[in-house]
């Protein structure tokens, strides 16, 4: 009987193992990836630097990218992060307050995207919120029977600064999104946060 004992509490430990090891060899693919948010105009920053009530401020991002800051003065927030801007304000702002806490969230999302092709209402919408590719084509009011769910793409144009010009010009990037693998909770890599002028064609 003690041999038997000795047997199954050797299998449970072996069992446990096993379940512990599947577990930590989830594939990435199954996890939700995080996107980072490229501001744009029109976005609104809450920018606060602790236990300073003076420098907490509500600020829309202007037209041009710029947003003005007190102690900071003028600075470039349009294609960045929030942790970038953030990062940038810190270092201008230790000039004045040592080792200042800086936070900057963002209260408020005002981009246009574009989902064209077979979906059932294709057009131009604006998002207050982040959406990822999903969402918009929920917002399209998805794919219609006719759709290549699986070729779908996502167009965007990112500041490429090139050698000869001191000015940054647009490249067009495509990004592959496989619907009927997004669906089904894999792939989700490709179920990126949507960024402003994002476009997804649906073939």
């Amino acid at each position: 009987m003690h041999n038997i004992n000795n047997f199954l509490y050797s299998v449970a430990i072996v069992c446990s193992l096993g379940s512990s090891l599947a577990i930590a060899a989830e594939p990435a693919s199954t996890r939700t990836p995080f996107t980072p948010y490229l501001l744009s105009p029109g976005d609104v920053l809450e920018i606060s630097v602790w236990k300073e009530e003076g420098l907490q401020k509500e600020i829309l991002i202007r037209p041009d990218g710029g947003i003005s800051f007190p102690l900071v003065g003028e600075l470039q927030a349009g294609g960045k992060t929030a942790p970038q801007v953030q990062q940038l304000v810190a270092a201008q702002i230790k000039r004045f307050i040592p080792d200042p806490v800086v936070t900057v969230s963002v209260l408020k999302v005002n981009s246009k995207i574009f989902v064209v092709g077979k979906v059932l209402r294709p057009g131009e919408f604006i998002i207050t919120q982040y959406a990822d590719v999903m969402q918009a084509l929920a917002m399209a009011g998805g794919l219609n029977p006719y759709a290549k769910p699986n070729d779908i793409k996502i167009l965007r144009r990112i500041a490429v600064k090139e050698p000869a010009m001191s000015a940054e010009s647009g490249k067009e990037i495509a990004m592959n999104f496989e619907y009927d693998d997004v669906s089904k909770g894999k792939s989700l890599d490709q179920n990126i946060i949507l960024q402003n002028g994002d476009v997804v064609v649906v073939p």
